[in-house]
């Protein structure tokens, strides 16, 4: 098949690392195409604040678009080399380290400079908070944080997008079909039937992208490992029960190993003062949440999630990641919300007692139900477990009143084989983000695009 069109490189992808790639190579001489199958970033916002828009827009517009499944979900920099991705296993904490300060400097460089970071101040408190964490055996890791806020983050996304006018062709909902790799080598990709030729492709698909992704990469026959599944539940409880953390590090990342089956269980995305929202994954309604920077409830909430790895012969996570949500839609039609002392005492909660608590629900549409119908005995023992240790670094914590939503799944992807470049065992393809199952944020995703445009300009020295 002749090509239509031949570019230098081809972005797959206009999440954080698709666009960090072209950020990277933008005014160096390259022909450069970003597909991207959901909306431009000024739609997304546009369907976003539309209460008239098609439910199917609206759906799809939570995960897909300009900015990738992170542009309205709080848009927090984590600024640490310890959670965040698996960046350290391609390259030197030293060296990632410098990407992520490089990575901040551009969304500073972009609207973020005048956003507060949080866990540069009162170090004698952050440690007075590992002693106490450590004695409820938690282990409590300090970052520094630079809040942008979701209303904030999506003016940076619509700066980048911007600066990208003209200097690369973006094509916006539109899918890739295919990639295409004749005799080792990549040739492009299929769009609408038509091939588009590259030198270089760059496969940043996302979580929305990444079944889709394996599918191409099983084709060429390149070896994939299983990532684990986080399964577990979006908390929301009154703020001023964080807050002596919160106020410090804004997000406190827990880690604790159940005694009764040794699962690694975790906080995750801590969002002080916000919102739990529902999260679309291609019709799956699971939860999340975010905070805003220019509006805020009176609430905290974040995820507690159960990590679990698969062996053999079972390697599908993702399946039973998807499975155990569709159970939960089916029992709740969407999200269920539960009191925890409902959830502890084995019976579900009502729209009676939900009302009785003193928590005030910030998503009001969650069906008031039993989550012991949904999530597996041992995840359920796990997640008891974990509310008693963080009752001791957070007194409050562990409340009747507390609200479980569930469930919250990650969908990691599973693994391509990558050299230290982010590059397949195809030479020139290179895959990147969340999608690729290499990074779980902002920042990775973004230093992932760096690695990438900066190794694609190595090679070539365009000027």
């Amino acid at each position: 098949m002749k090509a239509v069109k031949n570019y230098d490189v081809i972005i797959i992808g206009a999440g954080p690392a698709g666009i960090f790639t072209a950020l990277e190579l933008a005014d160096k001489g390259y022909q450069i195409l970003m597909v991207e199958k959901g909306q431009d970033i000024r739609e997304r916002i546009a369907t976003s604040r539309n209460p008239q828009a098609l439910a199917k827009d609206k759906v799809r517009n939570v995960v897909c678009g300009w900015g990738g499944a992170g542009a309205f979900s709080d848009g927090k920099l984590t600024l640490t080399t310890e959670f965040g991705g698996n960046l350290d296993d391609y390259m030197s904490q030293a060296e990632l380290a410098e990407k992520i300060r490089y990575v901040d400097s551009v969304y500073c460089r972009f609207g973020g400079a005048d956003r507060k970071v949080y866990g540069d101040e009162n170090p004698e408190e952050i440690r007075r908070i590992q002693r106490r964490a450590a004695a409820a055996d938690l282990r409590f890791i300090p970052a520094r944080i630079r809040h942008l806020g979701t209303d904030v983050n999506a003016q940076i996304l619509t700066n980048m997008r911007d600066f990208l006018d003209g200097k690369a062709d973006i094509l916006s909902d539109t899918a890739v079909e295919h990639i295409v790799v004749e005799d080792g080598t990549v040739r492009g990709v299929i769009i609408d039937g038509q091939l588009y030729g590259c030198q270089y492709l760059v496969a940043a698909p996302g979580r929305e992208g990444s079944e889709w992704f394996v599918g191409e990469v099983e084709q060429m026959g390149l070896s994939l490992t299983s990532n684990a599944v986080d399964i577990g539940v979006r908390v929301e409880m009154p703020a001023e029960i964080f807050e002596p953390i919160t106020d410090i590090v804004y997000e406190s990342k827990l880690i604790y190993f159940s005694k009764s089956f040794d699962d690694r269980i975790r906080t995750f995305c801590m969002n002080p003062y916000g919102f739990v929202v529902t999260e679309n994954n291609d019709g799956l309604l699971t939860v999340n949440g975010h905070s805003y920077a220019h509006k805020r409830s009176e609430n905290t909430n974040f995820a507690i999630l159960v990590s679990k790895k698969f062996t053999e012969p079972f390697h599908e996570p993702i399946r039973y990641g998807k499975y155990i949500a569709r159970l939960a839609n089916i029992l709740g039609g969407g999200v269920i919300v539960q009191r925890l002392g409902d959830f502890l005492d084995g019976r579900r909660s009502t729209p009676e007692r939900i009302r009785r608590g003193l928590v005030r629900p910030t998503m009001p549409s969650a069906t008031p139900g039993d989550l012991s119908l949904v999530l597996p005995y041992r995840h359920m023992l796990d997640i008891k477990e974990m509310f008693e240790a963080l009752d001791k670094v957070a007194p409050g914590a562990n409340s009747r009143h507390t609200l479980l939503y569930g469930v919250e799944v990650k969908f990691y992807s599973n693994r391509l084989e990558l050299n230290n470049k982010l590059e397949t065992k195809i030479p020139n393809f290179f895959a990147i983000g969340d999608g690729a199952g290499i990074t779980r944020g902002l920042v990775q995703a973004s230093a992932a695009g760096v690695t990438v445009g900066q190794e694609i300009l190595s090679r070539t020295r365009h000027h």
